[in-house]
């Protein structure tokens, strides 16, 4: 019977239809079962706060420990660090000792061998005795951090690889930018002149320039942004879909507030009149550049679950402090648990259809984003095609940074089947670029029974056959 199709098909005698069906497999669709579980994902989610020292006498520096990392993984789910390096010693001093970037350069691999990735920050101060803060606070003038970035670009391009974002620090107390000897009066911090924005953008130049361009920079104010790179408040001064990624300061610049839900105008974080303009402008922009930061002081209601929960989502958080402020988030109950879940981006399959005809596969999926944001920094979209003998992997054209909140999205590939015949499992693997050799730090779904952990794929439960 086959020769008989085959010879009709040849001469034309068989339908279209019945012609096509003598070449290829039936489609096979699969649905999948959302999870609600809390697990680790790179890159979004609570964070834990480090920082470390580094004084005149060369004393202060805590190094990280890799046991206390990974315990972070696999005990909380948290995949991710604050380190705040302090540059106590070289505020007054322009080269930084080699021994100093040596540690630093540990740190990191560290955090690597630890499986974690790095919210990066520098700094020269913390605040003296009293409030407000006495002065000098101790930070450096423009000239000097300049040479600083410079010496340290080396460890920062290294070390992209587990640097998940860098915050602009360097000027002011905590590396936060307003109580500060160089950058603003220092008897009245809200006095910022022209000159003073000159080197403040000159210092967050230097260090967009210092990072890889799929890197970005966190600033602390939405105004820092818009009056460093002259773009107005509200929705109009924001990024669009046709800005984002293009390599440009706009968008590589997001955002951190170190403040959050503390007051109407999160402790000076917003400064439009009405406040409403810059809130527009972070929820419009984070659809493309990161948000994060950590709570400042219990202020009910708007520091309760509820308006909480709403803000994170509106503006796109994608990862909080654990660590502070601890009254806040324990008023949240059990639905801290949710905010595990949600920070971020949370990726799930919703169905999927693969076909093998003619040489090629077609598959086709929907992955729906439950999550506050999306991922800010790039992943890789493979198709994995799996037996006990062969694994082949296919790169296909997509982003999960366009993934966006709240949408499902439609994915369409038509690949070459594997070039070896025999029956394959259909996975999904979405690796970091810098890291795809390393599972953990590839992106987990949702789902029920899809995740392999000792190789980062997803399991699309979809066989298909290569004759």
């Amino acid at each position: 019977m086959r020769r008989l199709v085959t010879a009709l098909a040849a001469i034309g005698l068989l339908l279209p239809t019945q012609a096509a069906m003598a070449h290829e497999a039936p489609a096979t669709a699969r649905t999948y079962t959302t999870s609600d579980e809390v697990f680790a994902n790179p890159e979004r989610g609570f964070y834990h706060h480090t920082e470390t020292h580094y004084k005149a006498d060369n004393t202060g520096y805590v190094p990280l420990d890799v046991t206390t990392l990974r315990n972070f993984r696999t005990q909380e789910h948290i995949t991710q660090i604050l380190r705040v390096f302090y540059l106590e010693k070289f505020a007054s001093r322009d080269v930084i000792d080699k021994q100093y970037l040596d540690l630093v350069r540990a740190d990191f691999r560290t955090a690597r061998a630890a499986g974690v990735k790095v919210i990066v920050r520098f700094a020269y101060a913390l605040p003296g005795a009293g409030w407000p803060p006495p002065t000098p606070y101790g930070d450096a003038p423009v000239a000097r951090v300049l040479k600083h970035i410079q010496q340290l670009t080396p460890v920062l391009r290294q070390n992209a690889d587990v640097i998940e974002v860098v915050q602009s620090g360097f000027v002011g107390l905590w590396g936060e930018g307003y109580y500060t000897d160089h950058f603003s009066n220092p008897q009245d911090p809200s006095q910022v002149s022209d000159q003073n924005w000159a080197d403040r953008k000159a210092v967050t130049d230097a260090l967009l320039k210092a990072l890889p361009k799929d890197r970005m920079i966190q600033v602390r104010t939405p105004y820092m942004k818009q009056r460093m790179y002259d773009v107005p408040t509200g929705t109009e001064g924001a990024l669009t879909a046709e800005q984002a990624y293009d390599g440009s300061p706009p968008a590589r610049i997001g955002h951190h507030n170190d403040c959050f839900l503390a007051s109407p105008d999160d402790f000076g974080t917003y400064l439009s009149d009405p406040i409403e303009l810059d809130k527009d402008f972070v929820a419009q922009d984070t659809n493309y550049v990161p948000e994060g930061g950590e709570t400042c002081t219990v202020n009910p209601p708007r520091s309760e679950w509820e308006s909480a929960s709403a803000e994170m989502a509106r503006l796109h958080f994608s990862y909080l402090n654990t660590d502070y402020n601890k009254d806040v988030l324990g008023s949240w109950g059990a639905n801290i648990e949710v905010a595990k879940q949600k920070l971020g981006y949370r990726f799930a399959l919703t169905e999927s259809t693969v076909t093998s005809r003619r040489g090629k596969v077609e598959v086709a999926l929907q992955v729906r984003n439950d999550g506050w944001a999306a991922p800010y920094n790039p992943h890789q979209v493979q198709l994995i095609f799996q037996n006990a003998k062969h694994t082949f992997k296919v790169d296909v054209p997509a982003d999960p940074r366009r993934w966006g909140s709240g949408t499902t999205t439609n994915l369409d590939w038509k690949v070459a089947a594997p070039p070896v015949p025999g029956k394959y499992r259909v996975l999904l693997n979405l690796p970091d670029p810098l890291l795809s050799s390393r599972p953990e730090y590839s992106i987990r779904l949702a789902n029920v029974g899809t995740w392999q952990p000792s190789t980062g794929y997803n399991d699309l439960q979809q066989t298909v056959t290569i004759g």
